[in-house]
Formats: structure tokens, sequence, C-alpha cells
């Protein structure tokens, strides 16, 4: 049997593999660390990520409330629109405001400010 031992396989003390055992797990706890960390900031600063949701959101509402304020313009210009193609009296009125029109017959009277110079 002594030509057995001399093929014995030797072993490592114990605490040799406990400290390696122990290395090994710390490694692949660091990795995983840093994978994590990682895909965490790819998710927060990427080009998909909540930054990038956040700003995307902020610039539809303004992009909504842009929308509904043409809709609301384009509601007043309809009514603008029937009201001059129907309504005789604004038509006069405008024709007086804007254009200083005036009916047969009438005077204009120009009133002027004491304090504004000719």
């Amino acid at each position: 049997m002594s030509q057995y031992n001399k093929l014995k396989r030797r072993r490592k003390p114990r605490s040799i593999r406990k400290d390696a055992n122990y290395a090994q797990k710390q490694f692949v706890r660091g990795i995983f660390i840093i994978v994590a960390v990682t895909l965490l900031i790819i998710f927060i600063f990427g080009n998909h990520g909540l930054l990038q949701l956040y700003r995307l959101k902020s610039e539809r509402e303004n992009i909504q409330k842009y929308i509904s304020e043409l809709r609301q313009e384009k509601e007043s210009l309809k009514v603008e629109k029937n009201r001059l193609e129907n309504d005789l009296d604004y038509i006069e009125k405008l024709a007086r405001e804007k254009f200083r029109m005036v009916k047969k017959g009438e005077k204009i009277f120009k009133v002027i400010r004491p304090d504004s110079t000719p």
C-alpha cells in the first residue's frame, strides 16, 4: 500500500479552501453588484429611461395645451366667420370701428385730448 500513498491526492487545508470559496463568492457578488448598478443607470438615464419618459410626458402636456388653445381659436374664428357672412349689424360695426366709415348724412366729430400735441 505504500505505493498507493505516493499516488494519493493531497488536499489543501480547510482554511485555504474556505478562503478560496469566500473569495469566489465575493467576486461573484461584486460582478452581480456591478451589473445591477449598470442596469439601474441605463434604466434611469438611458434613451428609454425614466428621465426621458418624464421629459416626453411634460412635452406631451405642453403640446396638448397648445392643441386645445388652437381648437378654441378655431371655434372663435368659425363664429367670427359666421357673423361676417350673416350679421349685417356686426359688419356695420366693424366698418365703423376699423375703417372709420360713416353713413350718408352723418357728421364726424373728432375729439382732441388736451394732453396730446398735434
